[in-house]
C-alpha cells in the first residue's frame, strides 16, 4: 500500500464525515484507511459508520482537494506521517476510551505552512478567550503571546477576533511560532478581517484544520475544533471569557484531556472576565498573572520554575520598558507615536508596554498622552 493511496483515502474520508466521527475513526483503525474508503463508498459498513457517512459518501473529490491545498502551500497530514502529533493526540485516544466526545482523533489534518506539526507541539501553550474582548484582555493576550514565543514556546489559538488574534500577533511580533486551528478550510479567510493575519501565519507556523478546502465555518465546527486546540498544547490559558464564551468549551476540553488549565483574573466588575473567575472559584483552573507562571505550570518538572514576588517594589524597568519609560513626558503627556520615535521601540510594542508601566505605578495617561507617574513605585535609586 503506497503513501499516495493512504493520503487519497484519508482525503476522501475527511470530506465524507463531519468531525468528530468516532465510528469512522474506529473503523479506519480496524480495517485501514484504504479499505475503509472502499467500504464507505459501497455502503458496506455498520449502522454507526453509515450514519456518519451516508449523506456524503458519493462526494469524492480527494484529488481536487489535494491539488487545491498544494496550490496555496498546504498539504494533507495523516496519522501515517512522521510529523503526526502522536504524543499530543494520545490524550484524545485516552479520552475516547473513556467515552468522552472530545476524545475523537481526527481522520486527517489539512495544514498550511512548512513547519512540522510534531515539532511545533513539542512545547506549546494555547491562549484563548472571548472575541468581544476588552483592551485589558487584548493587552494581556498580546504580552502572553510575545513572552511565550520569546521563551521558545509555540502559541496555539483559533485565529478569531479578540484574544486569539492578539495572542497570534504577540507571538509573531516576537519572531516566534504559532498555530491557528480553524473551523473551516485552510483556504478560507475567516474571519474576513483577519485575512492578512491568516496569510502571515504560515510563514511563522501553521494553519491547521480537520475540514477540507472550501469548507465554511459553522457554530458546531468551532466547538468541535476546540478539542484540537486543547490537545495540541501542554496547557490552555483563558485570558478573558464571559459566562457563555466559546473559550469555556476549550477550557472544558482541556480539563477532560488532563491538560493544565489556567485562567487570568480580571476586574471583578468586568463581564468579560466572569467566566475566568468562575473557573478560578471552582478550582478548575490555576490563576496566572504572567508568562513565567504559565511556563512553570506547563513546563518541565524542576526546570521551569518561577520565584514568587516577595516585594511590591518590582525594581526599575528593563530593556524596552526602560527605553519607553525614559521617553515619557515629565510634566505633560506624549503621544504613543512620539514615545516610539523617542525610544526607538516599535509602536506596537510601545502600546503593549505602556499599560504595564501604568500598572507598576510608573506611567499615567493624561489628556495629551502618556507621562511619568507622580507617585512612582521605582524611585530611580539604581
Amino acid at each position: 500500500m503506497s503513501t499516495d493511496e493512504v493520503r487519497l483515502a484519508r482525503a476522501y474520508l475527511s470530506r465524507v464525515a463531519e468531525p468528530p466521527a468516532a465510528a469512522l475513526v474506529g473503523f479506519i483503525a480496524e480495517v485501514g484507511p484504504v479499505r475503509a474508503a472502499e467500504l464507505v463508498r459501497s455502503g458496506d459498513v455498520s449502522g454507526a459508520v453509515d450514519r456518519e457517512t451516508s449523506a456524503r459518501r458519493a462526494v469524492d473529490q480527494a484529488e481536487r482537494d489535494l491539488e487545491v491545498a498544494a496550490g496555496i502551500g498546504g498539504r494533507l497530514l495523516v496519522p501515517e506521517d512522521d510529523e503526526w502529533p502522536r504524543w499530543p493526540f494520545n490524550a484524545l485516544s485516552i479520552a475516547a476510551a473513556n467515552g468522552l466526545r472530545c476524545g475523537v482523533e481526527p481522520v486527517a489534518l489539512w495544514v498550511r505552512g512548512e513547519f512540522s506539526l510534531a515539532s511545533l507541539t513539542e512545547r506549546a501553550v494555547a491562549v484563548v478567550g472571548s472575541r468581544a474582548s476588552s483592551g485589558y484582555g487584548q493587552h494581556v493576550a498580546g504580552e502572553f503571546g510575545f513572552g511565550l514565543a520569546e521563551a521558545g514556546v509555540t502559541v496555539v489559538s483559533g485565529a478569531a477576533y479578540g484574544i486569539d488574534g492578539a495572542a497570534h500577533r504577540g507571538a509573531m511580533t516576537a519572531g516566534g511560532l504559532t498555530i491557528a486551528v480553524l473551523a473551516c478550510g485552510v483556504d478560507v479567510a475567516y474571519p474576513a478581517g483577519h485575512r492578512a493575519l491568516l496569510e502571515r501565519i504560515p510563514s511563522q507556523g501553521l494553519l491547521v484544520s480537520e475540514y477540507p478546502p472550501a469548507h465554511t465555518p459553522a457554530r458546531h465546527r468551532f466547538i468541535t475544533r476546540n478539542r484540537l486546540i486543547a490537545a495540541l498544547a501542554e496547557g490552555t490559558v483563558v485570558v478573558e471569557a464571559g459566562q457563555r464564551s466559546g473559550a469555556k468549551n476549550t477550557a472544558a476540553s482541556t480539563a477532560a484531556l488532563g491538560r493544565v488549565l489556567m485562567a487570568v483574573p480580571g476586574p471583578i466588575t468586568s463581564a468579560s472576565s466572569s467566566g475566568c473567575h468562575e473557573l478560578l472559584r471552582s478550582g478548575s483552573a490555576l490563576p496566572v498573572t504572567g508568562v513565567a507562571e504559565i511556563i512553570e505550570s506547563t513546563g518541565r518538572l524542576g526546570v521551569d520554575l518561577v520565584e514568587a514576588n516577595r516585594k511590591l517594589d518590582t525594581g526599575p524597568p528593563q530593556g524596552d520598558a526602560m527605553r519607553v519609560f525614559e521617553a515619557l513626558g515629565l510634566s505633560s503627556g506624549h503621544s504613543t507615536d512620539m514615545i516610539s520615535v523617542e525610544s526607538g521601540v516599535e509602536l506596537q510594542r510601545v502600546r503593549a508596554l505602556l499599560p504595564q508601566l501604568e500598572l507598576a505605578g510608573l506611567a499615567e495617561r493624561v489628556e495629551t498622552g502618556w507621562k511619568r507617574s507622580q507617585v512612582e513605585s521605582w524611585r530611580g535609586d539604581t
